[in-house]
């Protein structure tokens, strides 16, 4: 792959971005986006994707979840929602574009919370306005749990039997009433002594110690955005669909005060221009600055008063589709030649100034290569997957954007940390991935180079930032799988996945490989709610393991819907 000098692009008008603090390894998060933002898989795997991604300038096309035809608000996918899988099934498996199945969903609250209306001035343009920030609580009809264990339903206890030295569990399940087809759950981020997650229409803090309700933010409307992570202000910012009607637009921004758990300000979303209306939105946060992306534009506002910043305008036949940030705010670019629809060029990716929108350099990709998954923000690393071709290839750059090494791993990993079949805004969504100053550490099997076959992840593969080359590999013990959360003090802390006969624990390698050293073992009956979390999204902070099943189904009398699980 070569790269283009940043002098033969012109560089943008604007840029976006989230943020991460130091102390928590954020998850990856965003909204499903509309079908035709998908990366197409190769033509030979049917099921995986729906056309050509939509050029830019182009607003949604039929395939957006949100767009389908719906019953009670918000109807039934194209798909039949997924289910979680079954004990024994690999729970991090799977190809992500297919739960855009389950996306769309109605959700009935009972009490208060945020109301959010669509606002604007006596010109008819939006305006951001002050919401009353009420004191945000629990509903009354929710569990908020004693911290010892179940989180509600049946006898199940998973820290039934617990030994000593062993970390006690804390297991909530959703109380939330959904339609069938479930909703996608966001975070986890910490926040002090608090976990945050968002879902559908509330965004909750429970206690990180106890998982006992702390506060809840409540909306009229779905949720249609949310940013990889909060400022470092602690200041979330989320879209919020304008209605529950069918086709409603994600025009409304409201701020969240994570740490004093009450809503800010909020701001209506301008779409007065051609390719301004987004049913979902690409979200990020990066000092200052919330940014928005949508298949016709991209724009950034402030996180402090939610006034808008400036637009994003395509350049050079790119647009930004999508962003990853924390230390650094890097941009996806569709590129797209309307004179030769055969012969498209490469994504281009970018390093934007969140602070002015410009960037810092360009590096555009090689023709009939897409950007798959951005492994690490500092350093920067990111996965290059082909239109057609089972092979792909992970790339690091330096801090001014040259191409630091690039290879063809002799390994395969999680279709989530590839990027084949996900969709071009989803550039953090791999829990399974972190690096030093010199190394990356990525879940991995075999030498297989195949891409379209979903790897297990039961290695640990260390790859050479500076060659490319792969240094080492670690195995997991009782033939269970490893995923790296965090480096911490010269030392990769992973997260070792329930065994047959233990819980999941976690464990430490080396800089030189070797076997995993458990330092935190959970206990042996809650392995049983561990493998139920459906593509469970993981976070390491404080010395507590947080995790999240992706996506929730309705509460049931009968059946535990477990939605988010924690031990230290």
């Amino acid at each position: 792959m070569t790269a283009r000098n940043s002098g033969e692009l012109p560089d943008p008008d604007g840029n976006l971005a989230p943020h991460r603090p130091d102390d928590f390894q954020w998850p990856g998060a965003g909204l499903l986006p509309p079908a035709s933002e998908q990366r197409q898989p190769p033509p030979v795997q049917p099921g995986y994707g729906q056309g050509h991604p939509t050029p830019p300038g182009q607003g949604p096309v039929p395939g957006n979840p949100y767009a389908q035809p719906q019953s009670g608000g918000f109807g039934p996918p194209q798909q039949p929602p997924m289910a979680p899988p079954p004990p024994g099934r690999d729970p991090f498996r799977g190809r992500r574009v297919l739960i855009v199945a389950g996306v769309t969903a109605g959700l009935l609250l009972a009490g208060g919370g945020v109301y959010l209306a669509t606002t604007g001035g006596k010109d008819g343009k939006p305006v951001a306005t002050s919401s009353p920030s009420p004191t945000p609580s629990g509903s009354p009809s929710v569990d908020q749990g004693d911290g010892k264990g179940t989180g509600g339903g049946g006898d199940y206890d998973p820290n039934a039997g617990i030994k000593a030295g062993e970390a006690r569990v804390w297991l909530n399940q959703n109380r939330t009433a959904l339609t069938k087809e479930g909703a996608q759950q966001y975070g986890p981020w910490r926040v002090g002594d608090v976990m945050v997650k968002a879902m559908y229409k509330e965004v909750t803090g429970y206690g990180a110690a106890d998982g006992k309700e702390r506060w809840k933010v409540t909306f009229d409307t779905p949720l249609c955005g949310v940013p990889h992570a909060p400022s470092a202000q602690n200041k979330l910012v989320v879209g919020v669909l304008e209605s529950n009607t069918k086709g409603s637009h994600c025009k409304v921004l409201q701020q969240i005060d994570l740490a004093a758990g009450k809503a800010g300000w909020k701001a209506v979303r301008a779409e007065d221009k051609p390719g301004n209306s987004a049913l979902t939105l690409n979200m990020a946060i990066t000092g200052d600055t919330v940014a928005l992306a949508w298949p016709g534009g991209a724009t950034g506002f402030s996180v402090a008063d939610g006034h808008k910043l400036y637009d994003l305008q395509s350049q050079g036949g790119c647009s930004s589709q999508g962003f990853a940030g924390g230390a650094r705010l890097i941009s996806a670019g569709y590129c797209f030649n309307p004179n030769d629809l055969k012969d498209q060029p490469g994504d281009l990716l970018q390093e934007l100034d969140p602070a002015t929108g410009k960037a810092k350099w360009n590096y555009q990709y090689e023709k009939g290569w897409r950007i798959g998954q951005v492994l690490s923000v500092d350093p920067l690393v990111v996965t290059a997957i082909p239109r057609e071709g089972k092979n792909w290839k992970i790339l690091a750059f330096t801090p001014d954007g040259k191409l630091r090494s690039q290879t063809e791993p002799k390994f395969q990993i999680p279709s989530v940390c590839s990027g084949w079949g996900q969709s071009v805004d989803r550039l953090q969504e791999c829990f399974a991935a972190v690096a030093d100053a010199q190394t990356l550490y990525v879940a991995g099997d075999g030498k297989d180079t195949d891409l379209t076959k979903d790897a297990e992840g039961t290695q640990v593969v260390a790859v050479d930032l500076n060659t490319g080359k792969e240094k080492w590999r670690a195995n997991p013990p009782q033939a269970r799988r490893m995923r790296p959360l965090a480096v911490e003090n010269g030392k990769v802390v992973v997260y070792l996945d329930a065994g047959p006969q233990l819980g999941a624990a976690i464990a430490t390698l080396t800089p030189q490989g070797g076997a995993p050293q458990v330092f935190l073992q959970s206990p042996q009956v809650a392995a049983e709610a561990q493998r139920s979390f459906f593509f469970p999204r993981l976070g390491w902070a404080g010395g507590r393991l947080f995790m999240l099943s992706n996506r929730v189904e309705n509460p049931a009398p009968n059946a535990r819907v477990n939605a988010a699980l924690s031990f230290g």
